[in-house]
Protein backbone atom coordinates (compact mmCIF):
# COMPACT_ATOMS: atom_id res chain seq x y z
CA UNK A 1 0.00 0.00 0.00
CA UNK A 2 0.99 3.67 -1.12
CA UNK A 3 2.56 5.86 1.73
CA UNK A 4 -0.33 8.27 2.53
CA UNK A 5 0.59 11.86 2.44
CA UNK A 6 -1.58 14.05 5.35
CA UNK A 7 -2.01 17.83 4.32
CA UNK A 8 -3.78 20.74 5.64
CA UNK A 9 -5.77 22.10 2.53
CA UNK A 10 -6.01 26.28 2.41
CA UNK A 11 -7.59 28.22 0.47
CA UNK A 12 -6.12 31.67 -1.99
CA UNK A 13 -8.81 33.27 -4.36
CA UNK A 14 -10.40 30.41 -6.11
CA UNK A 15 -7.43 27.88 -5.61
CA UNK A 16 -6.81 25.43 -3.28
CA UNK A 17 -3.23 24.89 -1.78
CA UNK A 18 -1.94 22.43 1.03
CA UNK A 19 0.84 21.91 3.19
CA UNK A 20 2.21 18.76 4.79
CA UNK A 21 -0.07 18.60 8.10
CA UNK A 22 2.90 17.83 10.47
CA UNK A 23 4.51 21.18 9.02
CA UNK A 24 1.36 22.81 10.70
CA UNK A 25 1.34 24.07 14.33
CA UNK A 26 -1.89 25.56 14.29
CA UNK A 27 -4.94 27.30 12.79
CA UNK A 28 -6.26 30.86 13.96
CA UNK A 29 -8.31 33.46 13.36
CA UNK A 30 -6.83 36.75 11.81
CA UNK A 31 -5.28 39.09 15.01
CA UNK A 32 -3.32 42.61 14.72
CA UNK A 33 -0.65 41.86 12.34
CA UNK A 34 2.20 44.58 13.51
CA UNK A 35 4.58 46.04 11.12
CA UNK A 36 8.14 44.90 11.22
CA UNK A 37 10.45 47.73 9.59
CA UNK A 38 13.28 46.29 7.13
CA UNK A 39 11.69 42.69 6.96
CA UNK A 40 11.35 41.65 3.37
CA UNK A 41 8.27 42.51 0.68
CA UNK A 42 6.81 39.19 1.41
CA UNK A 43 6.62 39.72 5.25
CA UNK A 44 3.59 41.87 6.20
CA UNK A 45 4.43 42.34 9.63
CA UNK A 46 4.39 39.87 13.23
CA UNK A 47 2.10 38.56 15.50
CA UNK A 48 2.63 37.84 19.32
CA UNK A 49 1.11 34.09 19.91
CA UNK A 50 0.96 33.56 23.41
CA UNK A 51 4.56 35.71 23.49
CA UNK A 52 5.90 33.84 21.17
CA UNK A 53 6.85 36.84 17.87
CA UNK A 54 6.44 35.27 14.64
CA UNK A 55 6.59 36.79 10.77
CA UNK A 56 3.79 36.73 8.67
CA UNK A 57 4.02 35.93 5.52
CA UNK A 58 1.74 37.78 2.67
CA UNK A 59 0.80 34.47 0.84
CA UNK A 60 -0.89 36.01 -1.94
CA UNK A 61 1.90 37.90 -2.25
CA UNK A 62 4.22 35.20 -2.86
CA UNK A 63 1.81 32.95 -5.34
CA UNK A 64 1.35 36.04 -7.14
CA UNK A 65 -2.18 36.38 -6.52
CA UNK A 66 -3.93 39.96 -6.71
CA UNK A 67 -3.83 41.88 -3.65
CA UNK A 68 -6.20 42.22 -1.29
CA UNK A 69 -7.06 44.15 2.59
CA UNK A 70 -6.58 41.21 5.20
CA UNK A 71 -10.27 41.07 6.48
CA UNK A 72 -11.60 39.23 9.84
CA UNK A 73 -12.82 36.07 8.14
CA UNK A 74 -8.96 35.70 7.14
CA UNK A 75 -7.28 32.55 8.95
CA UNK A 76 -3.48 32.17 9.89
CA UNK A 77 -1.42 29.03 9.63
CA UNK A 78 1.31 28.58 12.08
CA UNK A 79 3.70 26.21 10.59
CA UNK A 80 7.40 25.35 10.68
CA UNK A 81 9.73 25.85 7.72
CA UNK A 82 13.68 23.90 8.52
CA UNK A 83 14.71 27.80 9.76
CA UNK A 84 12.27 28.93 11.74
CA UNK A 85 8.24 29.35 12.47
CA UNK A 86 6.14 31.73 9.97
CA UNK A 87 2.38 32.47 9.85
CA UNK A 88 0.94 32.10 6.15
CA UNK A 89 -2.15 34.54 5.88
CA UNK A 90 -4.66 32.56 4.12
CA UNK A 91 -8.76 33.86 2.88
CA UNK A 92 -9.77 30.21 3.97
CA UNK A 93 -8.64 26.89 5.79
CA UNK A 94 -11.03 24.06 4.06
CA UNK A 95 -9.66 20.53 5.69
CA UNK A 96 -7.25 18.29 6.65
CA UNK A 97 -6.89 15.32 3.75
CA UNK A 98 -5.09 12.16 3.34
CA UNK A 99 -3.74 11.13 -0.45
CA UNK A 100 -2.07 8.21 -1.51
CA UNK A 101 1.98 9.02 -3.16
CA UNK A 102 -0.48 7.64 -6.34
CA UNK A 103 -2.59 10.76 -5.84
CA UNK A 104 0.71 13.35 -6.05
CA UNK A 105 2.66 14.17 -8.96
CA UNK A 106 5.85 16.18 -8.06
CA UNK A 107 5.60 19.37 -9.37
CA UNK A 108 9.16 18.86 -11.62
CA UNK A 109 7.03 16.37 -13.40
CA UNK A 110 4.93 19.12 -14.23
CA UNK A 111 6.34 22.54 -14.58
CA UNK A 112 10.38 22.35 -13.34
CA UNK A 113 10.80 25.56 -11.80
CA UNK A 114 7.47 25.68 -9.66
CA UNK A 115 9.22 27.47 -6.64
CA UNK A 116 7.40 27.00 -3.71
CA UNK A 117 5.35 23.92 -4.94
CA UNK A 118 6.35 20.63 -4.19
CA UNK A 119 3.90 18.83 -5.75
CA UNK A 120 0.35 18.75 -7.22
CA UNK A 121 -2.25 16.12 -5.82
CA UNK A 122 -5.34 15.22 -7.82
CA UNK A 123 -8.45 14.78 -5.70
CA UNK A 124 -12.03 13.86 -6.32
CA UNK A 125 -13.21 17.10 -5.98
CA UNK A 126 -10.15 18.90 -7.97
CA UNK A 127 -6.58 19.33 -7.55
CA UNK A 128 -4.60 20.76 -4.88
CA UNK A 129 -0.86 22.22 -5.37
CA UNK A 130 1.27 21.06 -2.33
CA UNK A 131 3.89 23.98 -0.84
CA UNK A 132 7.30 23.70 -0.05
CA UNK A 133 7.58 25.47 2.85
CA UNK A 134 11.89 24.72 2.88
CA UNK A 135 11.89 26.80 -0.44
CA UNK A 136 9.21 29.29 0.77
CA UNK A 137 11.52 31.76 1.12
CA UNK A 138 14.30 32.39 -0.60
CA UNK A 139 17.83 32.77 1.10
CA UNK A 140 17.77 36.60 0.65
CA UNK A 141 14.36 36.88 2.17
CA UNK A 142 15.31 34.30 5.01
CA UNK A 143 18.36 36.56 5.78
CA UNK A 144 16.89 39.93 5.96
CA UNK A 145 14.00 38.44 7.93
CA UNK A 146 16.05 37.54 10.42
CA UNK A 147 18.36 40.86 10.69
CA UNK A 148 14.59 42.15 10.67
CA UNK A 149 13.43 40.18 13.70
CA UNK A 150 16.94 40.50 15.25
CA UNK A 151 16.63 44.14 14.97
CA UNK A 152 13.39 44.68 16.71
CA UNK A 153 14.07 42.25 19.71
CA UNK A 154 16.81 44.56 20.72
CA UNK A 155 15.80 46.88 23.37
CA UNK A 156 15.19 50.76 22.15
CA UNK A 157 18.39 52.86 22.52
CA UNK A 158 20.68 50.10 22.78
Amino acid sequence: MAPAHHLLSFTLGHQRYALRLGAVERVVRIVEIVPLPRAPDIVLGVIDLHGRVIPVVDTRKRFGLPARRPTLNDHLIVARTPGRSLVLLVDRVDDAIECTAADVTAATEILPGMDYVEGVAKLPDGTVLIHDLATFLSLDEATTLEAACDAAEQPHGA
